[in-house]
This record gives structure tokens, sequence and C-alpha cells, in this order.
């Protein structure tokens, strides 16, 4: 499927790209963690901030192009990668990164993450392992099923230019059905690294999520077989969740009952990590509005928050931020 695709084309892909890459997002605020007077506590979200050009785009061009979306905050906070059609790339979506000095600077103009990465197909939904050595991404070229997920390394983890040809993360992952919308959760107590994703296979609802371990004794970094995560899964439409660094915060794009819009975000909470999860709150008005809010992306810190958003704007998809403020532990 060659594609440069115009707003009207890109919406029937968007549901199977953007809503289907429903992610998941930080709380509005830590008051679910005060069950626990260890756990971290913030202040509530500021209101979303559009980053502007250079990071979102105008629409351009007949048929428009410059929706960017599905971003993802490198553990430094200075590379922030993203999905967009602009000019300028390999085919319809292609991901891109920008880059700051220091976290008080703006973003620098984007650049192409390159042929190894980029195709004349989809590619989508960035996410870094911590070490910046490993991008997870997914893409609708040939492969197991409608959208893949697949990954791409490189040696040096600051040059954006290095990444190496990307593989098909393998029938573990991968299933005649779409996997998308990945996302890494490395658990310092236990020393694991568990890749979360969502898909359409036959589960609990429409998207559900799977999860897989990944194997450190194996060369390859292979995954064991993906497994449904039913704590995470509903029988609405639920996006891959992004945790927090401590795992107590998990955060969902979503559509279900009690949605504000089409996909909202939404926050799940737990005391410490042998809890099971809340249920899902809505991050409510602040965040979410009657448009598309989805895959969000959030600092190590738990302090900013990016995602995507197709409210009114001059480039009809864009990327936002917003922060909120850790607060001191009582004594």
């Amino acid at each position: 499927m060659k594609m440069r695709f115009s707003k009207r084309a890109t919406a029937a892909r968007l549901t199977c790209t953007l809503l289907l890459a429903l992610a998941s997002l930080p709380a509005a605020s830590a008051q679910k963690d005060d069950d626990d007077e260890h756990a971290p506590r913030f202040s509530d979200w500021s209101a979303p901030v559009n980053l502007g050009p250079p990071v979102s785009t105008l629409l351009t061009g007949s048929p428009s192009q410059g929706a960017d979306f599905n971003p993802f905050i490198s553990r430094d906070g200075l590379s922030l990668y993203f999905s967009s059609d602009r000019p300028g790339g390999y085919g319809g979506f292609d991901i891109w990164v920008s880059h700051r000095a220091t976290v008080d600077d703006p973003w620098g103009p984007p650049e192409n993450l390159g042929p190894n990465v980029n195709t004349p197909f989809i590619e989508n939904s960035p996410a870094l392992s911590s070490d910046g050595r490993r991008l997870y991404f997914q893409s609708d070229r040939p492969g197991f099923g409608g959208l893949d997920l697949y990954v791409s390394d490189r040696r040096r983890k600051r040059d954006d230019l290095a990444w190496q040809t990307s593989t098909n993360l393998g029938s573990n992952i991968n299933t005649s059905f779409d996997e998308f919308s990945a996302t890494l959760f490395e658990d310092d107590e236990t020393g694991t690294t568990t890749l979360y994703f969502a898909s359409n296979r036959p589960g609990v609802g429409g998207n559900d999520i799977y999860a897989s371990t990944l194997n450190d004794d194996d060369e390859q970094k292979t995954f064991e077989p993906a497994i449904l995560v039913p704590e995470l899964s509903t029988p609405e439409n639920d996006g891959s969740p992004v945790f927090r660094r401590d795992g107590l915060e998990v955060i969902q794009s979503a559509t279900r009952p009690g949605s504000i819009g089409g996909s909202d975000l939404w926050v799940r909470t737990r005391a410490n990590t042998s809890d099971p999860w809340s249920p899902l709150v809505n991050l409510g008005p602040v965040i979410n509005t009657q448009f598309q809010e989805n895959r969000p992306a959030l600092s190590r810190r738990g302090t900013e928050l990016y995602f995507g958003s197709n409210r009114p704007s001059p480039g009809g998809f864009d990327i936002y931020v917003c922060t909120r403020t850790k607060l001191e532990q009582p004594d």
C-alpha cells in the first residue's frame, strides 16, 4: 500500500494506526497514590500546550500533509520521536526526531530517521529502550499481518542517523491481526523488561493489551510469546499502556463509556508493584476534549506528558505537552 495521505484518505488508516494506536497516559494527579505514604505525589496536570513549529507543522499541499502524532520522549528528555506525514519523508507516515540541548531549550528542526527505519509504507508509534539503543515501532509493510511490530538497533545512542536495518519481531509477537503501539516497562526491582502492545486479535474486546518478556540471555534480544493482560484489557478499545518509571501509574488512551471525545486519556494506579491496578479513571476535561487524544508519552520523572490530538489547530493532528510538579513527601 503506497501512501502519501490526504487528511481524508488518512482517516481510514488512522483508525488502524492512530485510533488503533490508542496508548497510555499519566494521571491528572497523584491522588490515587494516597493509599501509600511512600508513593510519589504530584500536582494536577497543567492545560496542554501545542508544541508548535517546528515539531507541529502546518497542513500544506493538496492532498494535505502535516499530521504529527504518537510521540515518545527519551530518558534524558532531549529527544522527541514521533510520526508524521510531513513533506520530505519516505512514505505516508515516517518516524522523525527533534532534539533540544537542555530540557529548558526549544525543540529543534525534526530529522527523518532514514531508510533503515522508514519505508514507502507506514511507520508509526516509536518507543525507545532506556539505553537508547533499540527503537520499537509499528509498520504496515508486508509481514505477518496488517500492522506488525519492528525493531532497529544502533551502536551510538546519540546518533539518530545510525539506525540499522529494522527487523520484524517475529511470530512470538506478531500475528495475522494488527499489533501496534508498543511500549517498554523496565522494572528496576526485578531487572525484567516487558514489551506491552495493543492488538485486535481475538481477546476480551476490540483492541486488547498483550505483554511479552525480553529474553536477556539471548544475544538477539528476542521476546517470549506474548500473552493477554486481562487486568489492562476491557470489552472496549484499549490502547497500549505507558508506565511511570516506578510502575505505580499507567496511562492508556481508550474509547469507552465515560469518554469526553472519541478516544480519551485514562489512568490506573497502584500502591506498589505487587498490587492490582485501580479501575481506569478519565483524566478529565483539562486533558481530554470532544476530539481525539491518544498515544501519550511520559517523561522519566513523570512530570511531562506528551500526546497527540486533532483538536482544532492549523496543523490538524498536533503534538501537545502538559506538565505537573513532583510534590514534597510528608514527614
